[in-house]
Protein backbone atom coordinates (compact mmCIF):
# COMPACT_ATOMS: atom_id res chain seq x y z
CA UNK A 1 0.00 0.00 0.00
CA UNK A 2 1.48 3.06 -0.86
CA UNK A 3 1.64 5.58 1.64
CA UNK A 4 0.12 9.33 0.86
CA UNK A 5 0.31 12.58 2.36
CA UNK A 6 -2.85 14.27 4.23
CA UNK A 7 -3.40 17.59 5.39
CA UNK A 8 -2.13 18.84 8.70
CA UNK A 9 -4.19 18.63 11.75
CA UNK A 10 -4.04 21.67 14.68
CA UNK A 11 -0.17 22.13 14.81
CA UNK A 12 -0.04 22.17 10.79
CA UNK A 13 2.26 19.38 10.58
CA UNK A 14 2.00 17.09 7.39
CA UNK A 15 1.93 13.58 8.05
CA UNK A 16 1.82 11.02 5.98
CA UNK A 17 -0.49 7.63 6.15
CA UNK A 18 0.85 4.79 7.55
CA UNK A 19 0.60 1.73 5.61
CA UNK A 20 -2.01 -0.13 6.91
CA UNK A 21 -3.76 -4.16 6.88
CA UNK A 22 -7.73 -3.94 6.99
CA UNK A 23 -10.02 -6.47 7.83
CA UNK A 24 -12.55 -8.00 5.19
CA UNK A 25 -15.09 -5.06 7.02
CA UNK A 26 -12.80 -2.01 5.44
CA UNK A 27 -11.33 -1.41 9.10
CA UNK A 28 -7.95 -1.70 10.24
CA UNK A 29 -6.42 -4.25 12.10
CA UNK A 30 -3.61 -3.68 15.08
CA UNK A 31 -0.55 -4.88 14.05
CA UNK A 32 1.36 -7.68 15.41
CA UNK A 33 3.46 -6.84 18.97
CA UNK A 34 6.09 -7.07 16.50
CA UNK A 35 8.35 -4.06 15.94
CA UNK A 36 8.87 -4.79 12.37
CA UNK A 37 4.82 -4.72 12.09
CA UNK A 38 4.63 -1.60 14.31
CA UNK A 39 7.08 0.03 12.64
CA UNK A 40 5.42 -0.38 9.33
CA UNK A 41 1.74 1.05 10.83
CA UNK A 42 3.40 3.85 11.59
CA UNK A 43 3.91 7.32 10.37
CA UNK A 44 7.18 8.28 9.50
CA UNK A 45 7.06 11.04 12.68
CA UNK A 46 6.44 8.33 15.29
CA UNK A 47 8.72 5.92 13.73
CA UNK A 48 11.31 7.94 14.57
CA UNK A 49 9.84 8.21 18.35
CA UNK A 50 9.20 4.48 18.30
CA UNK A 51 13.22 4.01 17.42
CA UNK A 52 14.25 6.28 20.06
CA UNK A 53 12.24 4.38 22.58
CA UNK A 54 13.46 1.00 21.07
CA UNK A 55 16.91 1.69 21.33
CA UNK A 56 16.64 2.85 25.40
CA UNK A 57 14.81 -0.05 26.16
CA UNK A 58 16.53 -2.53 24.09
CA UNK A 59 19.87 -1.11 26.36
CA UNK A 60 18.21 -1.51 29.49
CA UNK A 61 17.27 -4.97 28.87
CA UNK A 62 20.73 -5.73 27.87
CA UNK A 63 21.43 -4.17 31.47
CA UNK A 64 18.81 -6.20 33.32
CA UNK A 65 18.25 -8.91 30.97
CA UNK A 66 14.64 -8.82 31.48
CA UNK A 67 12.04 -8.32 28.87
CA UNK A 68 9.40 -6.65 30.40
CA UNK A 69 10.39 -2.88 28.93
CA UNK A 70 10.54 -4.73 25.41
CA UNK A 71 7.04 -6.15 25.97
CA UNK A 72 5.73 -3.51 27.95
CA UNK A 73 7.18 -0.70 25.04
CA UNK A 74 5.88 -3.46 21.84
CA UNK A 75 1.90 -3.26 24.17
CA UNK A 76 2.50 0.29 24.21
CA UNK A 77 3.37 1.17 20.39
CA UNK A 78 1.00 -1.40 19.16
CA UNK A 79 -1.81 0.38 20.60
CA UNK A 80 -0.55 4.20 18.94
CA UNK A 81 0.06 2.18 15.66
CA UNK A 82 -3.84 1.08 15.57
CA UNK A 83 -4.85 3.86 16.77
CA UNK A 84 -2.90 6.01 14.22
CA UNK A 85 -4.45 3.67 11.81
CA UNK A 86 -8.25 4.16 12.87
CA UNK A 87 -7.69 7.86 12.78
CA UNK A 88 -4.68 9.76 11.83
CA UNK A 89 -3.22 12.27 14.14
CA UNK A 90 -4.60 11.15 17.10
CA UNK A 91 -1.49 10.52 19.05
CA UNK A 92 -0.17 13.68 18.61
CA UNK A 93 -3.92 15.58 19.16
CA UNK A 94 -3.84 14.08 22.43
CA UNK A 95 -0.09 15.52 22.91
CA UNK A 96 -1.80 18.79 21.97
CA UNK A 97 -4.66 18.16 24.75
CA UNK A 98 -2.37 16.86 27.71
CA UNK A 99 -0.36 19.81 26.98
CA UNK A 100 -3.19 22.05 27.06
CA UNK A 101 -4.67 20.74 30.34
CA UNK A 102 -1.19 20.94 32.41
CA UNK A 103 -0.63 24.43 30.93
CA UNK A 104 -4.18 25.41 32.05
CA UNK A 105 -4.36 23.18 35.28
CA UNK A 106 -7.80 22.15 34.19
CA UNK A 107 -9.63 20.70 30.62
CA UNK A 108 -11.53 23.76 29.56
CA UNK A 109 -13.36 20.95 27.41
CA UNK A 110 -14.68 18.62 30.65
CA UNK A 111 -18.14 18.81 31.61
CA UNK A 112 -19.22 19.00 35.32
CA UNK A 113 -19.23 15.56 37.24
CA UNK A 114 -23.49 16.47 37.18
CA UNK A 115 -23.83 16.75 33.39
CA UNK A 116 -21.44 13.18 33.01
CA UNK A 117 -23.58 11.03 35.64
CA UNK A 118 -27.28 12.58 34.23
CA UNK A 119 -25.57 11.79 30.43
CA UNK A 120 -24.98 8.13 31.63
CA UNK A 121 -28.05 7.92 32.62
CA UNK A 122 -29.85 8.95 29.50
CA UNK A 123 -27.73 6.38 27.68
CA UNK A 124 -28.53 3.73 30.30
CA UNK A 125 -32.28 4.52 29.85
CA UNK A 126 -32.57 6.23 33.37
CA UNK A 127 -33.29 9.70 32.45
CA UNK A 128 -34.11 11.62 36.20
Amino acid sequence: MARDVRGGWALGWGMASPAASVSSGGDPVAPAADPVAIRAALTPMLVAEFDREWELVLERAKVSKDLAGIRDLLGKWRHIAYGELRDPGSYYRMLAKAEQVQRLGANPDAVSLEEMKALLRQRQGRAE
